[in-house]
């Protein structure tokens, strides 16, 4: 890998479920060490993406490389060590209710069995600490928690085997506009602490403003725009003019029931 090739590299990528097509061609390129956000409706294909890039979805067909290495295809063992180098934050945290907090965020570690027990406590206390929480904490149970605690949690699994790339799936919903904001600074510090790059997705758009350093919008299986965050607001694309500013009226149509 050189320091041109992306960390992923999507290239023609079609998905479909029987007559649905889901993604339509769709190409990506995400630099190392970058934030990329992709936007896009509910239904755009968002989470499919990402599901194809872990491999938990294949396309009909298209390149996914990460690192510059074709992962379509690829056996289960190579599929393991790719997905080694990923941590996630899923939608809604996702945390494990019959574990307290220090093993949600040490769950990988002691799956894998990458460290004893003790340190892998240490770990997650350690990570804990990265998103603001103290070691009282790790011995709460997920149900205990608000639900900004429980993103804070899921944050610091997501980078508690310190991941080359973190995918965020929707990181900010269903938390009210300050907490938002809290998850979303703490997004840009691990990132940049991590050193990781970052690939989002979601349809909140003060969220994709402050992590992102580029935008794509994805509309029909497609980036019909991508660029700078601070280029947005002069996309010059009629799509993407509706969508960061919330109009009803404009080119993307909405199907609703009369």
């Amino acid at each position: 890998m050189t320091e041109s090739t992306p960390k992923i590299r999507l290239r023609g990528v079609h998905k479909a479920f029987a007559a649905k097509v889901i993604l339509n061609g769709m190409d990506l390129d995400v630099g190392v060490g970058e934030s990329v956000v992709v936007i896009g409706g509910s239904g755009t294909g968002k989470s499919v993406m990402l599901k194809c890039i872990l491999g938990l979805l294949k396309p009909e067909r298209g390149s996914i490389e990460v690192d510059g290495k074709e992962v379509l295809g690829i056996g289960q063992k190579e599929r393991e060590r790719v997905n080694n180098k990923i941590g996630m934050l899923f939608q809604g945290a996702a945390l494990f209710d019959s574990l307290p907090v220090w093993e949600n965020v040490a769950f990988g570690l002691l799956a894998q069995h990458l460290v004893s027990r003790p340190q892998a406590k240490e770990v997650a206390l350690s990570k804990l600490a990265q998103v603001g929480l103290g070691a009282d904490v790790g011995e709460l149970w997920p149900s205990e928690l608000s639900g900004g605690m429980q993103k804070r949690v899921a944050l610091a699994r997501a980078i508690a085997a310190d991941p080359e790339i973190i995918f965020f799936d929707e990181p900010t919903t269903g938390l009210d506009p300050i907490m938002a904001d809290v998850i979303n600074d703490l997004i840009v510090k691990i990132t940049r602490e991590v050193g990781a790059t970052a690939l989002s997705i979601t349809h909140d758009m003060a969220s994709a403003r402050k992590i992102a350093n580029r935008i794509a919008m994805l509309y029909e299986g497609r980036i019909v725009w991508a660029g700078p965050t601070s280029k947005i607001d002069e996309s010059g694309d009629a799509r993407v003019d509706q969508f960061i500013n919330g109009h009803a009226d404009g080119p993307i149509k909405m199907a609703v029931r009369a």
